[in-house]
């Protein structure tokens, strides 16, 4: 993953305080200098230091939902 890749969706995993993992899945929005920002499914942008990052990688668009079928 680089900076070129902003516009498509992409996973990050980042490295907790704790030592734990979170993964933050969403597009990327910007990628100045070590500044990275994610906007989610959701609208809301997370903002994360590429130091944070241990692995990335872009991913296929969420497919649309399916809306559910009536019952017959």
């Amino acid at each position: 993953m680089t900076p070129q890749d902003i516009g498509r969706r992409a996973t990050l995993r980042i490295k907790l305080p704790d030592g734990r993992f979170r993964d933050i899945v969403g597009v990327l929005e910007t990628w100045e200098g070590d500044i990275i920002r994610v906007r989610r499914r959701d609208g809301t942008v997370t903002e994360v230091t590429s130091g944070e990052v241990v692995a990335g990688r872009v991913v296929p668009q969420q497919p649309p939902r399916r809306r559910a079928e009536p019952n017959t």
